[in-house]
């Protein structure tokens, strides 16, 4: 893949540390400009707005200019390069073993425990689609949302949850967990408020301000 031309900078380093330049301008130039290996080790893949929740200016800052200190620009990854990026999105994995499961250290805001194994070939990439069956609860263990059945009435009419993934369209924790899970993979999530629906809560689920979620998850489908 051929590299791209290296973009001008944008702003100087008074610019940047001004209050007139919002985060949001830095985070929009650093993903259309920075590879994608890039963007994943200093966290800055996914929707803009969740990504200026979690990242402070200075660490903006660096980012942008080590973009242009590095020049790993969009088109300079190789193909194995961001296949193994995908696989490692935003985290590194420390795992220790278990007899019932696999303990994988995530980002400060959610742990993932691998319950099942996936086939770890096939990971979803930023912006496709994925399918889920899934039960969330409280830390109480009351259950606020499912897909997954024990009648068989219901579970004739159940169909796993679908949607693209890491780019927004569901809490931060299951965007960040779902692009290190690879097919078949089932795990046990447990989100941090911030990166689940924070100071707000969400009432209609009945789910309390700066709430701890656990998510039983499982990877059954990719396209």
């Amino acid at each position: 893949m051929a590299a791209s031309s290296e973009p001008a900078k944008e702003w100087t380093n008074e610019q940047l540390h001004s209050e007139d330049l919002p985060k949001k301008d830095i985070i929009t130039f650093l993903q259309e400009h920075g590879s994608e290996s890039f963007l994943s080790e200093h966290k800055l893949l996914g929707n803009i707005k969740n990504v200026a929740k979690s990242a402070n200016k200075d660490q903006l800052i660096v980012a942008y200019n080590k973009l242009f200190e590095t020049k790993r620009f969009k088109g300079t990854d190789g193909v194995a390069k961001v296949t193994d990026d995908v696989k490692n999105v935003k985290i590194s994995e420390t795992v220790k073993e278990s007899k019932q499961e696999e303990i994988v250290e995530g980002p400060p805001k959610y742990t993932k425990s691998i319950l099942k194994k996936g086939d770890k070939v096939n990971f979803p990439k930023k912006g496709g689609k994925v399918h889920c069956w899934y039960t969330g609860t409280l830390e109480d263990g009351t259950v606020f949302d499912t897909n997954v059945f024990t009648s068989s009435k219901k579970k004739k009419s159940a169909r796993p949850l679908s949607f693209k993934v890491g780019v927004g369209n569901v809490i931060r924790g299951w965007d960040e967990a779902l692009l290190t899970m690879s097919k078949g993979e089932k795990a046990k999530l447990e989100i941090e408020p911030e990166w689940a629906y924070g100071k707000k809560g969400q009432p209609d689920a009945k789910i309390p301000p700066n709430t701890k979620l656990i998510f039983e998850v499982e990877l059954v489908d990719i396209d």
